[in-house]
């Protein structure tokens, strides 16, 4: 049985979400949030749930993007809940060729578990296809 690293901070889930994006690797991804998390890629679109967040996950994680976030994340952590706010960027590789720039500022709010790790409940990223 494979093990996967739990996030033991808000800043450590970035950080594995990064890593994980970076490889490919969706399943971690997934693992990475909650079991009825919401996600809202563009505005307006809503996602919840495995299957749902799966298929954008998928997609995402074909271009074997590079996150770099910028500067230090604005956090706040009450009762095991946690709101983070993260300036960021990402390169893509487009499947056709090419390459996908984009930057923007999340909105995570994530949940710290019984075993004390934190997975997210809804990620909210903000961001623009970048030119040039």
């Amino acid at each position: 049985m494979t093990t996967i690293e739990s996030a033991t901070s808000p800043a450590h889930l970035m950080s594995l979400f990064a890593r994980r994006a970076a490889a490919g690797d969706v399943d971690g991804l997934l693992a990475l949030y909650e079991s009825d998390a919401v996600f809202e890629p563009p505005l307006g679109t809503v996602l919840r749930g495995a299957n749902q967040l799966r298929a954008a996950l998928s997609a995402f994680a074909a271009m074997r993007p590079r996150i770099q976030y910028t500067g230090e994340a604005d956090c706040v952590i009450v009762d095991g809940i946690a709101i983070v706010a993260n300036t960021w960027t990402v390169i893509g590789d487009l499947p056709g060729g090419g390459i996908h720039r984009e930057a923007g500022l999340s909105a995570d709010v994530l949940r710290q578990q019984a075993d004390g790790s934190w997975l997210i409940l809804i990620d909210q990223p903000r961001g623009s296809v970048v030119t040039g």
